[in-house]
């Protein structure tokens, strides 16, 4: 059963993971998510039990329970779906303008029955 960890403090290591949920059962893997660029904790992690029994229990004495100064929430862990992934634009295909002096070239440029461009 893999179990999702929120509200961690940046300080909590993997170890400290292990060390806080071992008491529960055997732990397959314990992993904290970090930011790819800054490599700083995102103040989340999974723990992944080997059994369901083991998993229950850790959720119903860890959530809500103060750990290294915060309380945590424990909860089963949910697949992410296509939808709930944020969307990011890095431009290109929009509407409106596209230079710094205002407008879109492009629009101006079939306006203007001769077809010069105008700077």
């Amino acid at each position: 059963m893999k179990l999702y960890i929120g509200n961690l403090s940046f300080n909590v290591t993997e170890e400290d993971l292990k060390n806080a949920f071992s008491k529960f059962g055997n732990i397959e893997e314990a992993s904290i998510i970090v930011d790819k660029f800054s490599k700083r904790s995102k103040g989340f992690a999974f723990v992944t039990f080997s059994d369901d029994e083991s998993g229950k229990k850790a959720i119903s004495e860890m959530d809500g329970k103060d750990f290294e100064g915060r309380a945590l929430k424990v909860s089963v862990a949910k697949p992410m779906e296509e939808s709930d992934r944020p969307r990011r634009s890095f431009g290109g295909g929009g509407s409106g303008g596209g230079s710094r002096f205002g407008g879109d070239r492009g629009r101006d440029d079939r306006r203007r029955p001769d077809n010069r461009r105008r700077f």
